[in-house]
This record gives structure tokens, sequence and C-alpha cells, in this order.
């Protein structure tokens, strides 16, 4: 099992930036791959971006492309999600979340951290 800690949300403008973060601990060698989701006002959980072990290079939601970008810091257990130019729409509930070796979907979730954006 691995435990998953979000933080960096909070309030900002539209047009403005912040930077999430997400603490791994647990068994994360059995990780293959992490993300981010959020779940709007009233929405369900979407996806945002990940980054698979295997390689291939970072996937991004269309609506995210080119503003969001997800990073990993491999020895701290750390992924992180820098949001710019945010957007109203992208106020959310934001998850992190682990998928693991062998799954075919994400499975460890964290609580979520609130990402407000006002215009």
């Amino acid at each position: 099992q691995v435990s998953l800690v979000e933080s960096g949300g909070g309030l900002v403008q539209a047009g403005g930036s912040l930077r999430l973060s997400c603490e791994a601990s647990g068994r994360t060698f059995r990780s293959s791959a992490m993300g981010w989701f959020r779940q709007p006002p009233g929405k369900e959980r979407e996806f945002v971006a990940a980054l698979r072990w295997s390689g291939g290079g970072p996937s991004y939601a269309d609506s995210v492309k080119g503003r969001f970008r997800i990073s990993r810091h491999k020895t701290r257990n750390m992924v992180y999600l820098q949001m710019d130019s945010l957007h109203v729409e992208d106020t959310a509930i934001y998850y992190c979340a682990s998928q693991t070796l062998g799954s075919s979907e994400f499975d460890s979730w964290g609580q979520g951290t609130q990402v407000t954006v006002s215009s």
C-alpha cells in the first residue's frame, strides 16, 4: 500500500500559479505511475496529468496542456504539479494517485487539496 499526502492548494486569482506537492510513502517501490486528478464542484473526478516510470513522457488532459507540468523527485518520493495561467474552471479538489505495478488503474489516492481560482 502507498500512502499519499498532497499539499500546496489554496486560493489564487485567475492567471496566477500554484504548485501542488504529493509525498508518497510505504511500498513506493511497487508503484509504476503517479498522477493528478481533480474533481470540480458538482462534477465527476477527471484526469489531469500522469507520469509513468516506464517512460514515454508525461501525459496531460487537453484542458491543461501547455499550462500544467507534472514532475517527480525520485529520491524524495515526491510528485509535483506546477499550474500556471490558472482559469476559474481549474477550481477543484486535486488528488494525487499512484498505480501499482501490474494494475490497470490508479489504486492509491490521497485525501485531496482544494484549489480555488477567483476571477
